[in-house]
């Protein structure tokens, strides 16, 4: 952003810079030009009083040699023109003096003083300019004018004098875009570096970070008073959230007791119920206390998942033998093998301490729903820049209409709805992978037949290792 502003700023100061010297340079141009047309106008003065004097006395060989001299000493030729516009003496050769006359344009500035009257100052001369600068003076005045002097001044020498002044003016601007492209730098720094700030923070916050907090005492006070309102917004959100998990882990901790209390008077019950149609009625009511307490403890689990923030580095092999053990002791009890195939080394960037919470409840529906017999966690590096984890089934699978509507916060499928579980699980996930840079996508899982299974693979982006945590060697073999 720095350099997109500084695109901005350098071009705005070379304007500004630009637009003073410009002007001074057109200035200096004229003034050259001037100074030239006023020295070389006092030496056309001098040489039509002499010329006067020459023709009178019939001394023009005289002149001719005062006129050489001055052409040698400035590189400026100069001749006498009769009234009649003929040459009567001069530095150059007839013909080309006229020539230098006829391509400056300057035969009207030649009449004029011929007719006694003096012409205007010339035009500017520019360093590109090619045309001579024609000084023309009357020899006499009004009727007794004799001819005219005419000093041709080449343009080179003066052309290349305002080039020098334009240099000098050019390395004389460069100081101060040097110093507004100097104070460019730190000037953008100062401005951008609350905005980088509350970039880096925004960022923290889509990960889940909302402990995050930005120092308002430094940049411009619109920013201060931004920085200030995005701290604010902060702590309301994240006071909410805590009010909200809170709110829930509280409420469910208060109403199992008096849960369990009722499913106990119910069970009671029991014994005094004579008729068919009493009994079914409290088979149905401790069905639906239970249905009630496995619906708690799942919005227990649920809080606990979501009160995740953050990310954080981790080897998935470690994660995982922490809970293999566990897995398979659960996976005994409902007639399901487990296995892993996970190699050692990958680290990846997942939810700060929840990629074993991720992968219990992963773990969980796959024995829960799937009605399958095997269960099997994979890991599978792509490049070093993502690893992809994967929990698979061999059960009878998702179709792939309902699949989107999965990870959806409370859906249930047709074939799910009288079994524990509130629909939150997959969903708060899903919502945790994303938020550490992943993503979540349900596939087809271990293909048994007829039964296509059922996958969620979840793709981390990939971390490197952190020496305090780095495991010595281990042995990879294709089952864990």
């Amino acid at each position: 952003m720095i350099r997109r502003l500084l695109i901005l700023l350098l071009p705005v100061a070379f304007v500004l810079v630009a637009a003073v010297a410009v002007p001074i340079g057109t200035v200096i141009a004229h003034q050259r030009t001037q100074d030239v047309y006023v020295d070389r106008l006092a030496d056309a003065s001098r040489f039509a009083s002499l010329a006067r004097t020459a023709l009178e006395a019939g001394r023009e060989d005289a002149l001719a040699q005062e006129l050489a001299r001055y052409r040698e000493l400035y590189d400026t030729p100069v001749a006498v023109v009769s009234p009649a516009e003929e040459l009567v003496v001069g530095s150059e050769p007839p013909g080309r003096l006229r020539e230098i006359v006829e391509s400056a344009g300057e035969i009207s500035a030649v009449r004029l003083a011929l007719a006694g009257e003096r012409p205007g100052a010339p035009a500017t001369v520019w360093p590109w300019t090619t045309e001579a600068l024609v000084v023309a003076e009357p020899i006499g005045r009004d009727s007794e004018v004799e001819g005219a002097i005419v000093v041709a001044v080449s343009p080179d020498g003066l052309g290349a004098s305002v080039l020098r002044s334009w240099g000098w003016l050019a390395l004389i601007s460069l100081v101060p875009l040097v110093l507004l492209a100097a104070a460019a730098m730190p000037l953008s720094r100062w401005v951008l570096r609350p905005i980088g700030r509350l970039d880096a923070a925004t960022t923290a916050v889509t990960s889940g970070d909302l402990e995050v907090h930005v120092d308002a005492e430094r940049g411009p006070p619109e920013l201060r008073r931004l920085t200030e309102s995005f701290n604010t917004m902060v702590a309301v959100v994240r006071g909410a959230l805590e009010r909200q998990r809170s709110f829930v882990s509280e409420a469910s901790h208060q109403l199992r007791n008096p849960l369990a209390s009722l499913r106990l008077a119910v069970e009671n019950l029991a014994p005094h119920l004579t008729t068919d149609t009493a009994r079914e009625a409290h088979a149905v009511a401790v069905d639906e206390t239970m249905v009630m307490h496995r619906m708690l403890n799942s919005l227990l689990a649920a809080t606990r998942l979501e009160s995740i923030t953050g990310t954080d580095a981790v080897e998935v092999a470690a994660v995982i033998d922490t809970r293999v053990s566990r897995w398979r002791a659960l996976g005994d009890t409902r007639g399901f093998t487990v296995a892993t195939d996970v190699p050692a080394g990958v680290w990846v960037q997942a939810p700060a301490g929840g990629l074993g919470s991720i992968l219990d409840e992963l773990f969980s529906n796959a024995i829960r729903l799937s009605r399958g017999s095997r269960v099997e966690i994979r890991l599978r590096p792509e490049g070093s820049d993502s690893a992809r984890l994967m929990v698979l089934d061999d059960g009878e699978g998702l179709p792939e209409e309902e699949r989107e509507d999965a990870l959806a916060r409370f859906w249930r499928s047709s074939r799910h709805q009288n079994t524990e579980g509130t629909g939150l699980g997959l969903a708060i996930v899903a919502d945790l992978v994303r938020q550490s840079g992943g993503r979540l996508e349900l596939e087809e899982g271990l293909r048994s037949g007829e039964r296509p299974g059922f996958g969620v693979v979840i793709t981390l982006p990939r971390a490197e290792a952190r020496e305090d945590d780095e495991r010595g060697e281990r042995d990879d073999g294709p089952e864990r």
